[in-house]
């Protein structure tokens, strides 16, 4: 595989969003003890990014056995059904929704249409499209309200976790007490030593929305690490966009 699309690969597993006028909110909040975990995740919910489409500039850090990388697209999403990139000159776009991933590189005439599982491998652990668009949006990967959850709290943030972690891995979200957003969410692997991490280094408000501004991933797989950073410039809401796409004649399919 080029590295031209391992890298593209990568930015697919991290779209996202940011705000029009956007300012970047502090968090200097100490965490109130006396919140239960009923009314955390209550105040989370209250945080959900509503929104329709969402368009912007999307600066990619890519950095994988000492190399650095760093790439900046087009991106747009329309919430629940869509995700976006063009490099420039179009030279490698992408397409995600819930059914696939499509993308195609003009640089090796190259083209992708499938599953999550290249994904999945890639952060080490399984994805799927409301994973992904939580992920860049900053809300939690698995369902709060699904779960019997406890609460603690640990330097200035609250931090949830399931009362019994699963068989498999352990998920760990911590909480900004200022609003109430996902800081950081941890998924760990132990058996198969792996481990994600994303954190949310810095939000912005925009729109009175509340979405991430700068994220820092971290993925872990035995004594293999990968790290992409995420900054979000010149975000938009709510216009209409058109997410074009055509696998052009003649390209090769990949095989992953």
């Amino acid at each position: 595989m080029s590295k031209h699309i391992h890298i593209i690969l990568s930015l697919v597993v991290l779209f996202l969003f940011n705000c029009k006028s956007a300012k970047t909110i502090s968090a200097n909040n100490e965490a109130n003890y006396k919140l239960s975990t009923r009314q955390l995740i209550k105040e989370n919910a209250k945080q959900e990014a509503a929104f329709n489409t969402l368009q912007s500039r999307l600066k990619i850090t890519y950095i994988q056995k000492g190399k650095t990388q760093t790439h900046t697209v087009s991106f747009r999403a329309k919430k629940d059904e869509a995700l976006w990139i063009n490099a420039t000159f179009s030279v490698i776009r992408a397409l995600v929704t819930p059914e696939k991933v499509s993308f195609y590189n003009k640089l090796d005439n190259t083209y992708f249409d499938g599953n999550y599982k290249y994904l999945s491998d890639l952060l080490g652990t399984e994805l799927d499209f409301d994973k992904v668009q939580n992920l860049l949006i900053g809300e939690a990967l698995y369902n709060l309200k699904g779960t019997d959850y406890k609460a603690s709290v640990d330097h200035k943030s609250y931090i949830l976790q399931p009362k019994k972690q699963r068989e498999l891995f352990e998920i760990f979200f911590l909480l900004d007490p200022s609003h109430f957003k996902v800081k950081s969410q941890q998924i760990s692997q132990p058996k198969s030593f792996r481990h994600l991490q994303i954190d949310y280094v810095s939000h912005q408000e925009v729109d009175k929305q509340i979405l991430p501004e700068n994220i820092k991933v971290i993925a872990v797989e035995a004594n293999k690490e990968t790290i992409i950073g995420l900054e979000f410039k010149n975000v938009s809401l709510n216009e209409d966009l058109r997410f074009p796409f055509k696998i052009p004649s003649g390209f090769k399919a990949i095989e992953l």
